[in-house]
């Protein structure tokens, strides 16, 4: 195994003295409030539309570093800056987040997207801890209460699929709810929703979406849990499964649950096995279940969070259980990530990879990319490495 100190020391590095300060100090609209997300190579601004989704894992991030590892007054003023942008020009009032507003904050899309609510919940939350601050809190709870009305339904009128011809539910929001629970539960003060929250995402989870026979999660299936044969019911990404899974081993360590520990290690080795590229190495984005192609052109593309989720995963499937097999994969993924998404000459990594591992895109940030996997990747794995030694 490779020395774990100076495994270790790598991601702490790489965090501290190249990510933070990224998005530290090219990321923030200093006119206008908020975040630029969209980021050449150098840092340098290329769209100013602001995103909210990313808007809110941005106020996230620096507000869980402030709480988790340093109270860096630099972190703090820009988690607040970030929330006050959010605060104001985020929602529709009813707390229910867009999805894009132009650089002051006038909406461009409407709220259709759900993540929208949760990575501004989870951001209200983690500023409420940091600041002890009760509007931000309240924010928090009502986002929360949001979110719950429209899991059912969650694109709600924006929803371009006829209702009634085939009637689907997807993977992602169970997964991120029940990520969203633990980040929230000492802003809510209602163990039992929480609790019941927690049981609910779980059961979906590996109860309904993670198919043994094929030893993955589908992305989306009928309301009573079965297998649709078309595109979206086919669906498989590899990314989303290991994701969820370190989710579930953070729950299984909470709830002192072996068993559900143990069942996410298993579901982890079965997707990464599933979705690791044996000719060119590196986790595919997407996947049918059945060996058909793919809706989406990008399906071979190597995307940085995919691997970054994967390594955790992998690395507290170690810390938890011991399997080496985890370790080994965790090995084969950091060499990867290293050696294809890091960039040497500027800070931040790439996204957009493609098969080969070649830089597609050189952007360090976007539409979908912002201020969240890499830094939270790095974090998450430093501190598994550090109980490690």
């Amino acid at each position: 195994m490779t020395d774990v100190n100076l495994l270790a020391d790598k991601y702490r590095c790489e965090l501290l003295e190249r990510v933070m300060p990224f998005w530290l100090d090219k990321s923030q609209d200093k006119q206008y409030g908020g975040y630029f997300s969209c980021l050449n190579r150098d840092g340098s601004v290329f769209d100013t539309d602001k995103f909210i989704w990313l808007q809110g894992r941005e106020v996230w991030m620096f507000a869980m570093l402030y709480n988790s590892l340093e109270k860096r007054p630099e972190w703090l003023e820009c988690a607040i800056q970030g929330a006050e942008f959010l605060k104001e020009f985020g929602h529709d009032g009813n707390f229910d987040f867009y999805f894009s507003v132009t650089r002051e904050g006038k909406p461009i899309v409407y709220p259709y997207n759900i993540f929208s609510n949760t990575f501004a919940c989870m951001a209200f939350a983690q500023l409420a801890k940091a600041t002890g601050s009760e509007e931000y809190a309240e924010i928090a709870k009502k986002t929360f209460g949001r979110i719950l009305e429209r899991r059912n339904n969650p694109k709600g009128r924006w929803s371009k699929i006829v209702p009634g011809t085939r009637p689907m539910k997807d993977f992602a929001l169970p997964m991120i709810i029940c990520n969203m629970a633990l980040e929230v539960e000492d802003i809510i003060n209602d163990s039992e929703l929480i609790e019941r929250t927690i049981d609910e995402s779980v059961h979906e989870i590996v109860d309904v979406f993670y198919k043994p026979e094929y030893g993955v999660i589908m992305e989306n299936l009928s309301p009573d849990g079965e297998l649709i044969d078309c595109f979206e019911g086919r669906k498989v990404n590899p990314g989303h499964d290991l994701e969820a899974m370190w989710f579930l081993m953070n729950i299984g360590t909470r709830r002192n649950d072996k068993a559900l520990i143990e069942k996410a290690v298993e579901i982890s080795l079965s997707a990464i096995e599933y979705g690791w590229d044996k000719e060119y190495g590196g986790i595919f984005y997407f996947m049918d279940r059945l060996g058909h192609p793919t809706q989406e052109l990008e399906w071979d593309q190597k995307l940085w969070w995919v691997h970054l989720e994967s390594a955790i995963a992998m690395i507290k499937g170690y810390q938890l259980t011991g399997d080496e097999r985890c370790m080994e994969w965790f090995e084969k993924l950091d060499e990867y990530m290293w050696k294809n998404f890091r960039d040497d000459e500027y800070p931040e990594w790439y996204g957009y990879l493609n098969r080969r591992g070649e830089v597609l895109l050189p952007l360090k940030g976007g539409k979908w990319k912002g201020c969240f996997h890499v830094p939270r990747g790095l974090y998450q794995i430093w501190q598994i490495l550090e109980t490690l030694k």
